[in-house]
């Protein structure tokens, strides 16, 4: 299928330079387009690709002032990162809208209910009194618990289980792998030194528009339920505990893990690998830097904290510029420390 430059800018609201009518039947990056091919410039340090780019449509920012002519049309918009962003998403969802209907073998519930236009793999199972929303896309292998609640244009990607009675939001994205409402690590020691399972009887609750990564793991509540608000990104292999809640628009990156009970603000953007204790909460905006441990709450909004335990990002930086000059600073107070004695010596 191909689009035309204009076709283009009407779906990303820019404007045009250069022929209108140029015909684009495929993405890539800059670096490696070919005639035909659509492209986008949003960093600056590619901008020399953009003068020797074959793509017949280049996507550039408003604010870019160009150095020398370009051979394919150009089309301006404030935001070049987004704007492809946009496209993108339009030709998945015209991808997706061609799969449709239940494929066999796979097993839907007498008591479920599913909408229109919804999408069910081979050998995915879904559960008793489940609702399933409108254009719903679930692939194959994964599995849908009794009194699951999934919302319109909702995609459960491969091998995804989500357990008994959680709720799954309106757009929101599931990868590969992941599990919703597996059991929290709830354990109560026992005079032996044994524990005793605390059953977890509460769910998972995920808004509309987030995003789940592959193999993530997002543990049910012991009593009522763990929450992921709207527009959160969650990536790859991230743990989210029992009765956490993850604000609007946060995003926490790869590798990430939330213990239990901890609230997180809106905004919130967490680095992979970082660690967050239980029982705390972090303040709306705040910025939590890779591999950092964080050990108490984070009261102050827009707050940025670096390592472990977590401190202060700015003092942080300041103190590990000091100790870098530490062998220098011995050096000096060596050289003090002898002509103090020589002073001495000679007043004596």
């Amino acid at each position: 299928m191909t689009f035309t430059a204009t076709q283009i800018a009407l779906l990303i609201d820019g404007k045009i330079e250069g022929n209108a009518d140029a015909g684009v039947h495929s993405f890539s990056k800059i670096e490696e387009a070919k005639e035909g091919q659509l492209a986008f410039l949003a960093n600056p340090k590619y901008e020399d690709y953009l003068y020797a780019t074959k793509a017949s449509v280049i996507i550039i920012n408003d604010s870019l002032e160009l150095k020398e002519k370009v051979s394919g049309t150009l089309i301006r918009v404030p935001d070049a990162y987004s704007a492809f962003a946009t496209l993108l998403t339009k030709y998945q969802e015209m991808v997706s809208q061609q799969l449709t209907g239940i494929q066999q073998p796979s097993y839907i519930a007498p008591s479920a209910k599913t909408g229109t236009n919804v999408f069910v793999g081979a050998f995915a199972y879904i559960g008793e009194n489940a609702e399933i929303g409108n254009d719903v896309k679930i692939y194959p292998h994964s599995f849908i618990g009794d009194n699951v609640k999934i919302g319109d244009h909702s995609v459960i990607h491969p091998s995804v289980t989500i357990y008994h009675h959680c709720k799954i939001g309106k757009k929101v994205i599931v990868h590969a792998g992941t599990v919703i409402g597996s059991d929290g690590f709830g354990f109560a020691p026992q005079a032996d030194g044994s524990f005793k399972k605390v059953p977890q009887i509460g769910n998972v609750e995920i808004e509309d528009n987030v995003e789940v990564g592959a193999n993530a793991t997002i543990d049910r509540a012991t009593i009522g339920s763990t929450i992921i608000r709207t527009g959160a990104k969650l990536d790859n292999l991230i743990q989210v505990a029992h009765n956490v809640e993850v604000g609007r628009n946060t995003v926490i990156a790869a590798q990430a893990g939330v213990s239990g009970s901890t609230k997180i603000g809106n905004n919130v953007m967490i680095g992979g690998q970082a660690g967050i204790v239980g029982h705390i909460t972090i303040a709306d905006g705040a910025r939590i830097n890779a591999q950092s441990g964080v050990s108490k709450s984070i009261k102050q909004p827009k707050a940025a904290v670096t390592g472990s335990p977590a401190h202060d990002y700015t003092s942080t930086l300041r103190s590990q510029a000091i100790s870098r000059k530490l062998p220098d600073f011995e050096k000096r107070i060596q050289e003090l420390e002898a002509l103090i004695k020589q002073l001495l010596a000679e007043k004596v």
